[in-house]
């Protein structure tokens, strides 16, 4: 258990939805935030007791992720030549020259996301439970999961770990032939390792420019096993009563790293993904018929960019969109299965008005996972509800 549950959990009344009723906590209903209840926090009597030392220390923890929260739409959202962000549109959003030729592959089919998860057996239940994902195996080290027949995940045991976290990602990519997928790597410096498997799955690795697993393979690997019916049983029991939803999209990838100018553009040109827009702190892009990814970081032109920066990612959250989606019914879902919730539209609007509507809870292992009610059909609705209003225009199709 993550310390900022242990905290919370020290301190809940009664069985009271998590993050609705208990420490004072309450969620905006509608908002884009979640907010702490001030008469809770002042009180001196919770404050000089022992509940009260976990209380502080619970908000702590949870004021630090809802302040990287706030900044997840990007810094310029509000305007240009601002303090959060300082320069004009122009510079700020300008282009940078490719890192490297374009490779001309396309980026088809998402073969898997790896996780190092401390309990990946807690965790696969609940995906089952609440995303309505299906386990294919778990050989005591790892579980594979599918989402629907698009997607899968992969959870690696990893029980030193404080929470959950995402190590790499997979594709599959075309044209593909191994010899000249290779030779194309090494020719951009990538240093590819190659993995090959059964039934003549073919893969390499490489790292981007933070040093990120990457791993680009043929259609014969996970992706292919998803035509089968999953034949493994759950080994942890179910968290609580299936929702019966259907995860249909990957809404976005949230990936922080440190020059994301560069980031966008050594996956655009290595493998095929198109940007949408360049806000100026973020962009994001179209990952073919899969769905989108967020490259959040730092912009090259800002003056107080730091180059000598050490390098690093981060993918910090992801969100799937499901179906059946029904603002009301999929809060109460979540609430009352004793779950976190947050609500997320990534404007200020009401969330029954909002041209974005999302939850973020947490998983058992503490990672944050968001739901949408993003698909294949609008899976723009993100990135043009949070635009701003200098670059009008630059986001409205959904292909």
């Amino acid at each position: 258990m993550a310390a900022w549950e242990r905290c919370l959990t020290s301190y809940r009344a009664g069985h009271a939805p998590f993050g609705v009723a208990s420490l004072g906590v309450r969620s905006v209903h509608g908002g884009p935030h979640m907010t702490i209840d001030p008469r809770a926090a002042a009180s001196p009597q919770m404050v000089a007791s022992r509940r009260g030392l976990i209380y502080s220390g619970a908000l702590a923890l949870l004021g630090g992720w809802m302040s990287r929260s706030a900044l997840a739409q990007g810094m310029c959202q509000k305007g240009y030549e601002t303090k959060a962000c300082p320069l004009p549109v122009d510079r700020a959003t300008a282009s940078i020259p490719a890192i490297f030729p374009r490779t001309g592959w396309q980026t088809v089919a998402l073969d898997h996301i790896t996780f190092d998860v401390p309990d990946y057996r807690r965790e696969a239940a609940f995906y089952v439970a609440l995303m309505g994902w299906t386990l294919r195996s778990d050989d005591g080290a790892q579980a594979i999961l599918d989402i629907g027949s698009w997607g899968s995940v992969v959870l690696k045991s990893a029980p030193n770990s404080r929470r959950a976290a995402v190590k790499g990602f997979c594709f599959v990519i075309e044209p593909w032939d191994a010899r000249r997928v290779e030779a194309a790597l090494q020719v951009r410096g990538l240093n590819p390792v190659r993995e090959d498997g059964r039934s003549g799955f073919e893969s390499f690795h490489f790292k981007d420019p933070d040093g990120w697993n990457v791993q680009i393979c043929n259609d014969k690997g996970i992706a292919s096993g998803r035509r089968a019916r999953p034949l493994a049983a759950l080994e942890a029991p179910a968290p609580f009563e299936a929702t019966r939803w259907k995860t249909v999209w990957l809404d976005h990838l949230s990936f922080r790293v440190t020059n994301y100018k560069e980031t966008a553009s050594f996956y655009a040109n290595l493998l095929g993904w198109k940007p949408v827009y360049d806000e100026g702190s973020q962009i994001e892009l179209k990952i073919g018929d899969i769905g989108d990814i967020i490259v959040r970081g730092g912009n090259q032109f800002d003056p107080g960019f730091d180059r000598n920066a050490q390098r690093a990612a981060q993918l910090d959250h992801i969100s799937f969109g499901i179906a059946p989606w029904d603002t009301d019914a999929v809060r109460a879902a979540l609430e009352t299965r004793k779950l976190f919730v947050r609500v997320d539209t990534s404007t200020p609007d009401e969330i029954h008005v909002a041209p974005y509507k999302s939850y973020h809870t947490f998983t058992p292992n503490n990672f944050d996972l968001q739901i949408s009610f993003v698909s294949r059909s609008n899976r723009l609705a993100q990135p043009n509800a949070v635009r701003p209003e200098a670059l009008a225009g630059a986001a409205n199709r959904p292909d």
